[in-house]
């Protein structure tokens, strides 16, 4: 019908790899022209974008939308949440299914799905979180990935005793992941650590947000970051750090991946626009305002430092880490800051704030930013290129972006339900003047006209060739190989009738045996210990602790002569 065609006259086409001019016919929710002087049927809406960039909508990766966490919900649903994404130009979000430890995963599955398709103004997908491991937990990631459309699972390092794997769990759902062809993900920071040093900031008598960032500093998050890096290096599972949030984490992941390891860094909205120096705020509301984890660092450079990396490929995707809580969510830590709701908002505002930041400073070209807010995100999650590009035959999920306008960021304006904003009073040059999603344009100068439902989930297959063609060549050619040798035929020591009646426990470490031995040899002729002996144990064992002990030991005549001898 012709209420489903669009025009769009006059723009220039910015993908991740080229920008042209040229015009884009769009029907059924699909494009189906690209080029100048198109032939195109009649009744179709023209939307001029003379001067004015074209760009494939913003896909954010990492949004919690309506989450229960810390005994309260998410304020932002996904009904305002997505309304707010499509107002800012991001026309597909991927939200965490994020359940409690032995909540089955697909029970956690169908609950996000009734929440969220009834809602969804655009077009969203599904992680998976596994926060709990047994034989179950693997046959319910196989019929995730083969049945309802995930291929990536997201654990934590951090909330000990919430969503916290151990280290030893955490390496056996990599290697799952890896048998599926799905993306490993991974909440990095120290989780015993950031336990016991929350501990001993509130014997410290330091209640307040500030406590959030001093028990999480930077080392935390990195020590984190690099440890996932190792497991799945091990496990031969490609991993994909979200939400860094410092310099130490970020230089973690660049170095990981100049040594080739298949690793993907994502930094926020918030970690590219913000720092952690409003901790420190003398408002209290402001300050657990920006409360999240990893918290934002007081490091006023981090977020130009990572906006440098985002530009040029050491980190490859953006995201908001969307959860967001009013003020009398966050008072629930007014007295403890462990309390407090982690969360903060940038669903709406990530696309101005990574263009304000990155372009308008001339960090990176429009191309870049393309890449790293639609482009790459649809790579890695093997949505490419119904998503992620302007091509024909391309899902009609556009922008038309106006670099020269500008907006200032503030809570009493934007979309979500949200009553604060972390990037308040902030002037971002470049705007969305038109959105549409799949073909609808729900963003119309300035007016956002979206029904609740008209979203699609979208599946993820598993095996993406982004993620996954190194890993399965990789597979094949560094898999164990035993070295052929000749049999051993030569002498075997003999263990006599007595050592074998003796009850010996071998210590899995055979440097430090149970049964500590200090002499190595014989005695003297007279039968006294060989002085050249060692009394020296690993164990800490000494050589004469099981000796009955004399109370004291009288010397009549002592080095150096009697103390009551007269010189």
């Amino acid at each position: 019908s012709a209420q489903s065609r669009l025009f769009i006259k006059g723009g220039r086409i910015v993908n991740d790899d080229q920008s042209f001019d040229a015009d884009i016919y769009i029907e059924d929710g699909i494009i189906k022209q690209i080029g100048n002087n198109l032939v195109i049927p009649g009744g179709a809406r023209t939307i001029e974008a003379k001067g004015k960039l074209v760009i494939p909508g913003g896909i954010d990766t990492h949004t919690h939308m309506q989450l229960p966490f810390m005994g309260t919900h998410a304020v932002d649903d996904f009904y305002s949440g997505t309304k707010a994404a499509l107002a800012g130009g991001t026309t597909m979000i991927i939200d965490f299914v994020l359940d409690q430890k032995n909540v089955s995963l697909l029970e956690a599955y169908d609950k996000w799905r009734n929440w969220a398709d009834s809602k969804v103004c655009c077009d969203y997908a599904l992680h998976s979180c596994v926060t709990w491991w047994s034989p179950e937990v693997a046959k319910e990631m196989d019929i995730l990935c083969k049945e309802k459309g995930i291929n990536s699972f997201k654990m934590f390092l951090a909330y000990k005793d919430v969503f916290m794997l151990e280290d030893n769990e955490l390496y056996e759902v990599f290697k799952r992941c890896r048998e599926l062809g799905a993306l490993g993900m991974v909440h990095a920071e120290n989780g015993h650590l950031i336990a016991e040093k929350s501990s001993e900031m509130i014997q410290h008598g330091i209640t307040g947000p500030e406590a959030h960032e001093m028990c999480r500093p930077e080392e935390v998050e990195a020590e984190a970051t690099n440890r996932a890096i190792t497991l799945a290096n091990q496990a031969n599972c490609p991993l994909y750090i979200v939400h860094v949030m410092s310099k130490s984490a970020a230089k973690v992941v660049t170095k990981a991946r100049r040594q080739g390891k298949v690793v993907f860094g994502e930094p926020i909205a918030a970690s590219l626009g913000t720092d952690g120096t409003h901790y420190w705020n003398k408002c209290w509301r402001h300050a657990a305002g920006h409360v999240m984890g990893p918290p934002l660092r007081p490091d006023p450079t981090t977020p130009g430092y990572l906006m440098d990396l985002l530009a040029n490929n050491d980190l490859q995707v953006t995201g908001t880490d969307n959860c967001t809580f009013n003020a009398d969510q966050k008072a629930l830590g007014k007295d403890d800051f462990r309390k407090i709701p982690n969360g903060v908002n940038g669903v709406e505002d990530r696309m101005s704030v990574i263009w304000e930041k990155g372009v308008h400073t001339g960090k990176m070209d429009p191309c870049r930013f393309v890449a790293v807010t639609s482009t790459n995100a649809a790579k890695i999650f093997n949505i490419y290129p119904q998503k992620g590009r302007i091509a024909v035959g391309s899902d009609a999920d556009i922008v038309v972006w106006n670099p020269n306008a500008s907006r200032t960021i503030s809570a009493k304006t934007h979309h979500q339900a949200v009553d604060f904003n972390i990037f308040e009073g902030m002037l971002c040059h470049g705007v969305a003047e038109y959105v549409m999603t799949n073909g609808h344009v729900v963003l119309d100068e300035g007016q956002v006209r979206v029904t609740q439902g008209m979203g699609r989930f979208i599946p993820l297959p598993c095996n993406s060739e982004t993620v996954f063609s190194r890993i399965r060549e990789r597979e094949r050619t560094t898999k164990p190989c035993k070295v052929e040798r000749e049999p051993y035929d030569g002498p075997v020591a003999k263990i006599t009738a007595t050592q074998m009646s003796e009850k010996m426990i071998v210590a899995d470490n055979p440097i430090i045996p149970n049964n500590a031995e200090f002499h190595g040899r014989p005695m003297t002729s007279s039968g006294a210990r060989n002085l050249q002996d060692s009394t020296f144990s690993l164990s800490g064992q000494q050589i004469d602790e099981k000796s009955p002990r004399r109370s004291t030991t009288r010397s009549l005549n002592p080095p150096g002569g009697k103390s009551s001898g007269l010189w």
